[in-house]
């Protein structure tokens, strides 16, 4: 499989909005009335994740900020994102982006980095002036987080919560409540009662704790929370995985929010979600895209919840929309997605040093920020030991060895799962790797069964995307589902670890005269996103099927050849994968589905 949907039309789109925000700097602004604070969000022992967060406290408009601070030598910064960080010696400057340079009264802004070393900041000043906002003394530490609360006395309306103080250099004001993500009370002890809760819902709690110069600090663990009463129960969805991928991209101009998989009773179908992707970079992972995964603000009417996103809560983009959906469907599992057809060349620095990379990924998902967002981790390491975008020559054990380590810093309780390849051809790139050795580490393979054949090949033949089974005339012997699934139980992977790939997206050429598969042509296709690419909920009425072949459906209109899946192809591959006794079923991606979700409706009715 030369190419993959995700990377090649997602990417892309990923890229759009944000290259407007490029440009430089504004100049640094004198003295103003405002405060920064430090946070240290991560620490995986040989490095660390920190965080500004700068607060215009003054009455007008700040049009662009400087931080600045010592480290101790032996610390430093390594990247950076958001800001523009460089350094003289040990003194550290951070200057903002031409995107978030300017801060309305009471506004904050947020720019994160990763470091090397074990020092602290001192000796900050933001805008000339000292980050606690006075003239001399220098800003001081934001408090700790409060314990994770419990709850008492619960009732169809009500709960109690309690929970551990926070520390400070120099004492705790208050806590703010948090309910679903966002503050319903402030108080100044640790024990609050919420109440006007709906009988028979659940509620996800979390406290922060505010010091006397009014700074927040990170987010306690959460607490769910199902009140009594009520007359309906939380959905089923049977024994098999279903799992579907929610892109952070999608947001953009896709314009699919997390909201969607509620309007389109898709949230209450599926078992797990992925959230993709997660970067992998200098050997560690690393946000994908901060404004989307933990920044961005949701109106009323894109929030999961019904409820406006505030400026200051202390965790807003998908991050927060994924929480609150956890909220509604506390059953619903989320696992935070690694690499992808782009950013799968980052492995082979991975792999280098597995127990580090594992610890990165670890502080990370676990940061206090969103911890209870994310229930475990995919790595969607495509090319191991093979070609793709690039390629891979870190040896057949690379890959087990990375599934050990983070089997190892996980855990047994957490998810750990992976996507790969599904090149079932003789010597291909399940050959390659030790799929079966890495099986005893994960919860099971996402098994890209789909995207064997496109219009890359720009002549054709033309040829179905996902044939579940090989047929007459198959361009290349072993792309196929069935052929995959057999050489990876060969290898002796469990079938119940291997979940059936659906992609809710064809493939097609232009320039074709014949119908069956096998024509030729004279190049891809127009797709909405990308040449050769079109979503399901555009091809079900603009293309619609001409026939099925090797258990897929393909469409001739007009010059046009596309294959694709439809709820009917759909049904007999879940009836094919339960009689193999796979796992289940995964999907690339959500946004590619009717507004009311068919196509997962397909794959939660065949699996039941």
């Amino acid at each position: 499989m030369r190419f993959r949907h995700r990377a090649a039309a997602g990417f892309a789109t990923l890229l759009l909005p944000l290259a407007g925000l490029v440009g430089l700097a504004s100049p640094a602004q004198a003295a103003t009335t405002a405060t920064a604070t430090y946070a240290k969000t991560s620490d995986w022992g040989t490095g660390f994740g920190g965080q500004w967060t700068v607060k215009n406290t003054g009455t007008t408009s700040i049009s662009s900020w400087t931080v600045e601070w010592d480290y101790p030598s032996g610390t430093s910064v390594t990247s950076a994102w958001d800001a523009d960080v460089t350094s003289a010696g040990t003194h550290w400057t951070a200057k903002n982006k031409s995107y978030n340079g300017t801060l309305a009264p009471g506004a904050s802004v947020s720019f994160g980095f990763n470091g090397a070393g074990s020092g602290s900041p001192s000796n900050c000043a933001v805008n000339g002036a000292s980050c606690d906002g006075g003239t001399t003394t220098p800003g001081d530490s934001a408090p700790s987080a409060p314990g994770t609360p419990t709850a008492s006395g619960i009732t169809d309306t009500s709960v109690k919560l309690s929970w551990s103080a926070a520390t400070d250099d120099n004492g705790v004001k208050n806590y703010d409540v948090l309910r679903d993500g966002k503050v319903v009370s402030t108080v100044t002890t640790t024990s609050y009662t919420d109440t006007g809760l709906t009988a028979g819902s659940d509620y996800s709690y979390t406290v922060q704790a505010r010091d006397t110069a009014n700074q927040t600090g990170p987010v306690s663990g959460a607490v769910a929370v199902h009140t009594t009463g009520g007359t309906t129960t939380p959905p089923t969805t049977g024994s098999k995985v279903k799992l579907g991928y929610f892109t952070e991209w999608g947001i953009y101009g896709r314009n699919y929010q997390v909201k969607n998989l509620v309007t389109s009773g898709s949230a209450a179908k599926i078992t797990h979600i992925n959230y993709a992707f997660g970067n992998v970079t200098n050997g560690q992972c690393a946000i994908g895209d901060a404004y989307a995964d933990y920044q961005k603000t949701f109106t009323a009417d894109t929030s999961v919840s019904g409820v406006a996103d505030t400026w200051d809560q202390p965790l807003a983009g998908n991050f927060n929309q994924l929480r609150e959906l956890k909220a509604k469907y506390p059953n619903l599992k989320i696992l935070w997605s690694f690499g992808g057809w782009t950013w799968s060349g980052g492995f082979a620095q991975a792999a280098a040093n597995p127990t580090a990379f594992a610890d990165s990924c670890y502080n990370l998902v676990k940061d206090p920020r969103w911890a209870d967002v994310f229930d475990g981790i995919d790595i969607d390491w495509e090319y191991p030991n093979a070609c793709g975008l690039s390629c891979d020559t870190s040896g057949s054990a690379a890959f087990k060895n990375l599934m050990a380590a983070l089997r190892a810093k996980f855990g047994s309780s957490a998810l750990v799962t992976a996507a790969t390849t599904a090149d079932g051809s003789t010597g291909g790139k399940i050959d390659a790797t030790d799929y079966a050795g890495a099986s005893q580490y994960v919860n099971w393979y996402n098994v890209m069964s789909y995207d064997f054949f496109g219009a890359w090949a720009t002549t054709g033949p033309t040829a179905p995307h996902s044939p579940l089974t090989s047929y007459s005339g198959i361009p290349t012997a072993g792309f196929d589902t069935a052929d995959a699934m057999a050489k990876f139980r060969a290898q002796g992977v469990p079938a119940s670890k291997l979940l059936i790939g659906i992609g809710f997206y064809g493939r097609g050429w232009t320039g074709v005269t014949q119908d069956a598969p096998g024509g030729t042509a004279t190049g891809a296709a127009t797709g909405t996103y990308e040449q050769g690419i079109e979503d399901y909920k555009v091809l079900k009425t603009s293309c619609p099927v001409t026939g099925t072949v090797a258990g897929t459906a393909y469409a001739h209109c007009g010059t046009n050849w596309w294959s694709y899946d439809t709820p009917s192809t759909i049904a007999g591959k879940m009836s094919w994968a339960k009689t193999q006794g796979l796992g289940g079923a995964f999907f690339w991606e959500f946004s590619g589905d009717t507004s009311d979700g068919e196509l997962v409706s397909a794959i939660n009715s065949g699996l039941n």
